[in-house]
């Protein structure tokens, strides 16, 4: 009978947790993992959330820290709407993450990011962005490495794909 209970709570409840992808959902901000990622509250599920068409600095990167802190700034505590297109999958042991555009009063915090210097556009995923989209994205990116903002102080400023590259060939520590 306890089986049978469980098994209906996980049907009810449990169904949403595994839908891939959520699609749009709103929630609260109760979590900043790093620059690009994010948990969001729906009062339900928890939702860890990769921030689509950016990537910021890693933590342990230069910049890692303060893109994690302008983001937390932006959103934390906060509700935010999600538009969410797909699941990122992850290795066995790995949580998995939604991949999102994450809107605040009205705004796309993915593209706030990019124009404040903290991520770059992500362009290994352009072609998932509608072309209005990866235009305002791109423009933003050339204006934050013109203006010198957030990362772009730092001419040499390492980009996460290659560092985290660089990781896996054992060239950084």
């Amino acid at each position: 009978m306890v089986n049978l209970i469980l098994s209906a709570l996980l049907v009810c409840f449990g169904a949403q947790a595994f839908a891939n992808p959520i699609g749009d959902v709103e929630g609260t901000v109760v979590g900043v993992v790093d620059g690009d990622t994010l948990d969001v509250s729906t009062g339900t599920v928890v939702y860890r959330v990769r921030l689509a068409a950016i990537d910021a600095p890693e933590r342990s990167q230069a910049f890692g820290q303060r893109a994690k802190q302008e983001l937390a700034a932006m959103v934390h505590g906060r509700r935010v709407s999600l538009r969410c297109s797909k699941q990122e999958r992850r290795p066995e042991g790995q949580r998995s993450r939604e991949i999102c555009t994450v809107f605040s009063g009205g705004r796309d915090i993915n593209l706030s990011l990019v124009s404040l210097g903290w991520a770059w556009h992500y362009k290994a995923y352009a072609r998932e962005q509608s072309s209005a989209d990866r235009n305002a994205y791109e423009a933003a990116e050339a204006s934050a490495r013109a203006s010198a903002r957030g990362l772009w102080e730092d001419r040499n400023v390492v980009a996460p794909w290659a560092y985290r590259r660089d990781l896996r060939k054992g060239v950084r520590e």
